[in-house]
């Protein structure tokens, strides 16, 4: 493919990937520039150029037809640098998208659709106007858009997006105090779990864990390896530990500062470093007696049990054997042969 790769993003987190053909002067980050789109132009802002974009166009371009692999669509060409006014016209848009979201608010109560308006895109020419709404349920909002077509005399085009897009859109401020991740850097919404919450050994009430959309944080996706590795440096939470001061019981740990909190039996808590816990059990391990092996009996050799388990007739390893004429066996046989009366005939 001849010419630069460049990935462009456009209003929200709505991205895509085209095609500069002058080599001689290539496009650099936060150019903006006019692109040709599906039915018309688009203006945007190149986020990656090169290799890097080529990259990421790679990884996010697979097909998603299932069972069968899809091409990827060729690269649309970008048309030109952005001029001040392409710069003008683009501010002017996206002013006017609020008194637009307004009229289709009222156009969706005045149809009485259960659905929510959450953003409204003007396309850089005005050949498109994209509504994004949520909807717990499927809507039939055929009617809607005849109506905002012959209102707004363009494309009309309604996204159904799901909560964590909608945030990531609006954008906001966090429980952390900083814009929300989904709007800054973090572009690839994963699944969040409660499994994440517990490994991290946070709160499990939702409303302590969740974000502005009500969903789980994300940060507990891309955090969770951090945590589960820094853990795996410290003992286990309830688990018992020999140190200098005895046996104690692992209470907490505290992976940011490096900490461990200890409770023995009948002795005070006390938090110590994962340093100087380490020096003491490994103290506590090399004060500890070794305990003595006895020596195995040689083969052949008699054992003798303690008194307490020898039986009342001796020890049977320092017993002589009985005679084998003794046995009851050759007895029975000495007596005489089976079927008399015990007593044999003498013979002649």
């Amino acid at each position: 493919m001849d010419g630069q790769t460049v990935e462009v993003r456009f209003k929200g987190t709505r991205k895509a990937y085209f095609l500069w053909s002058d080599p001689d002067h290539p496009l650099k980050v936060n150019e903006y520039i006019v692109v040709e789109a599906e039915r018309g132009r688009d203006f945007g802002r190149v986020t990656a150029v090169g290799d890097t974009a080529t990259k990421k166009c790679g990884s996010g371009c697979s097909g998603c037809a299932v069972g069968e692999v899809a091409e990827p669509e060729p690269h649309r060409p970008v048309v030109r640098r952005a001029t001040d006014d392409d710069l003008r016209t683009h501010e002017e848009a996206r002013v006017a998208e609020e008194d637009v979201r307004r009229q289709v608010m009222q156009r969706v109560r005045a149809h009485e659709l259960m659905m929510k308006i959450s953003d409204t895109e003007w396309q850089w020419d005005r050949s498109k106007l994209t509504i994004y709404f949520t909807a717990e349920k499927r809507v039939d909002f055929r009617t809607l858009v005849r109506d905002l077509a012959s209102r707004f005399r363009t494309r009309i085009e309604l996204r159904q997006i799901g909560v964590r897009d909608e945030a990531a859109r609006l954008t906001g401020v966090g429980r952390c105090g900083r814009e929300y991740c989904c709007s800054t850097w973090l572009k690839e919404l994963s699944p969040v779990n409660l499994g994440l919450a517990k490994d991290q050994h946070l709160s499990l009430n939702p409303s302590q864990i969740s974000g502005g959309c009500g969903r789980l944080l994300c940060c507990l996706k891309y955090e969770h390896e951090f945590y589960v590795s820094s853990r795996k440096r410290f003992p286990k939470e309830g688990k018992a530990v020999v140190t200098s001061a005895g046996t104690e019981k692992v209470i907490a740990v505290d992976i940011f500062r490096e900490r461990v909190y200890l409770r023995g039996d009948g002795k005070p808590s006390r938090i110590i470093p994962l340093v100087q816990l380490r020096d003491e059990m490994a103290a506590a391990q090399a004060d500890a007696p070794v305990p003595a092996v006895a020596a195995a009996p040689a083969a052949g050799a008699p054992v003798r049990r303690p008194a307490a388990q020898r039986p009342a007739g001796g020890d049977a390893a320092t017993s002589p054997a009985p005679d084998a004429a003794d046995h009851p066996r050759r007895r029975r046989r000495r007596r005489g042969p089976r079927g008399g009366n015990g007593t044999s005939e003498p013979t002649a």
